[in-house]
C-alpha cells in the first residue's frame, strides 16, 4: 500500500524548507485559521474540571445528542443519539464503515465517483473490496451522471463512497443532481451509501448562485442504508483535534461500536464538551471562515486562469482547485526535467520553483492530468505562489 500522496507532498515540502528554500505550499487540506476561541476554552475548562477518564466507546451522551440534533435539523437525516459514533477523525469513520459493509473474499465492489480523495481507494481495498471508479469530467464540473452511475453497478456492488463537496475537485453537486443519483441507488437495495460530508459548511453560492448542501441520508429510499460521515476538522478549523463522527442505521451502529471498541475506544474525554460548543454556539465563526474561503475561491480561479495551458473548473466548495495541466506534458523544465505526467510536473515545480502541489494520479484514473491546489492560505500566498507557477510554466520548452 502506497503512502498518502498529500502527506508525501507535505513531507517533501518540509524537507525543502529544511534546506533553506522559501517553499509556498498548496498541498495540505488544512484551514489556516485557528480553532475558534470559545471551542478551545470549553475543552480547557473540561480538562480543568477533571474530564480525564475513559469515556464510553461511541462518545458521551451529550455530544452524541448534539450531533444527532444537528443531523436531524440541519441535514434532514433523522437521527437518534444511539445511531451516532464519535471517531478518531472522519477517516477512521470511513475505515470502520467499509469494514462493516465489505465481506473479504466474496468479490464485493464499492463504487467511487472520481476524482476522489486519495485515501478512499486504499481504504476500500484494505476492507477487501474492489474499487470501481465512476469518472467525472472537466466538461461537467467533475460531476458523474446518473447514467454513468447506473452503468457501473453490478450484482457485486455493495456500497458507494460519496463525497460532496469534493476533495480534490473543490466543487459541490447541486441538490437536484444528488437526488437524481439517489434515485439510481434507490433501485438497488443491497447498496450501502457512505456519505462523507466533511466540507458541507464550505459551500459558496457567491460563486455558484443557489448552491446548497444535500445529504443522501435525507432521501427516504436511502435513509435505512446510508452512513453519514462528518467531523470537526474542516469547517471548525479543528484538524489536529482528530474528531470525526458518523450516524448509521441502528442495527449497523451497534456493530460499528463493537468494532471501535476493539480499535481505539473513545477520543479524549475533555473534547466532548467542545463538540457540543462547536455545534451549538459557533455558527458566527464558521460563517466568517466560509466567507473568506469563498473570496479565496474566486481569487485562485482568476490567478489560475492566467497560467498558460491550465484548464480550471471554478471551485465552488471546500478549499481546492484542480486544474488540468496536460497541455505541458512533453515539455522540458528550465532545469532540464522532462514533463511527462502530473507527478513529474509537481516534482519539478517543487524542486525548481519551490511551490508544492499534489499531483493528480492518486485521485483516480480520470485525474491523472491534474494537480491540486489547496487555497487554505492567505490571499498574499495565493497571489505569490501562482505568480511563481506562471513564471515557471512560461519557461517550459
Amino acid at each position: 500500500m502506497a503512502e498518502s500522496a498529500t502527506l508525501a507532498v507535505g513531507a517533501k515540502a518540509a524537507a525543502a524548507r529544511a534546506k533553506g528554500h522559501d517553499v509556498i505550499a498548496f498541498a495540505m487540506g488544512e484551514p489556516d485559521f485557528d480553532t475558534p476561541e470559545n471551542i478551545k476554552r470549553t475543552a480547557i475548562a473540561a480538562l480543568e474540571k477533571g474530564m480525564t477518564k475513559y469515556a464510553p466507546t461511541p462518545g458521551d451522551k451529550a455530544a452524541r445528542e448534539a450531533i444527532a440534533r444537528k443531523l436531524t435539523v440541519e441535514n434532514g437525516v433523522e437521527t437518534s443519539f444511539e445511531q451516532v459514533t464519535v471517531t478518531v477523525g472522519a477517516k477512521h469513520a470511513i475505515y470502520m464503515a467499509l469494514q462493516a459493509i465489505v465481506e473479504p473474499g466474496r468479490g464485493d465492489e464499492v463504487l467511487l465517483p472520481t476524482p476522489a480523495w486519495v485515501s478512499y481507494k486504499p481504504l476500500i481495498e484494505l476492507a477487501g473490496a474492489k474499487c470501481v471508479e465512476v469518472a467525472g469530467t472537466v466538461a461537467n464540473g467533475f460531476r458523474v451522471t446518473p447514467e454513468a452511475l447506473a452503468a457501473a453497478i453490478t450484482p457485486r456492488t455493495v456500497g458507494i463512497v460519496w463525497n460532496s463537496p469534493s476533495n480534490p475537485c473543490g466543487t459541490a453537486y447541486p441538490a437536484d443532481e444528488i437526488r437524481a443519483l439517489c434515485e439510481v441507488l434507490a433501485r438497488h437495495e443491497k447498496i450501502a451509501v457512505l456519505s462523507d460530508e466533511i466540507y458541507e459548511k464550505l459551500i459558496y453560492p457567491e460563486v455558484a448562485p443557489g448552491l446548497a448542501h444535500f445529504s443522501p441520508g435525507s432521501h427516504p429510499a436511502l435513509a435505512a442504508r446510508t452512513i453519514t460521515i462528518n467531523g470537526m476538522s474542516k469547517s471548525y478549523a479543528m484538524t489536529g483535534w482528530r474528531i470525526g463522527y458518523m450516524a448509521a442505521p441502528k442495527a449497523m451502529a451497534k456493530e460499528l461500536i463493537k468494532l471501535q471498541g476493539q480499535m481505539t475506544n473513545s477520543i479524549p474525554s475533555f473534547f466532548y464538551p467542545a463538540i457540543v460548543e462547536a455545534l451549538t454556539n459557533s455558527a458566527v465563526g464558521v460563517e466568517a471562515m466560509r466567507v473568506k474561503f469563498a473570496a479565496r475561491a474566486a481569487l485562485i480561479k482568476r490567478e489560475l486562469d492566467q497560467v498558460p495551458g491550465f484548464i480550471t473548473v471554478a471551485p465552488n466548495a471546500a478549499f481546492y482547485a484542480f486544474p488540468d495541466v496536460s497541455a505541458h506534458f512533453g515539455k522540458t523544465s528550465p532545469a532540464g526535467t522532462r514533463i511527462t505526467s502530473a507527478q513529474s510536473f509537481a516534482d519539478a515545480l517543487l524542486d525548481e520553483a519551490h511551490v508544492a502541489v499534489v499531483p493528480g494520479e492518486d485521485f483516480g484514473v480520470c485525474a491523472r492530468n491534474h494537480i491540486r491546489f489547496s487555497f487554505a492560505c492567505s490571499d498574499e500566498t495565493i497571489q505569490k505562489g501562482i505568480a511563481r507557477v506562471r513564471e515557471w510554466v512560461a519557461a517550459l520548452r
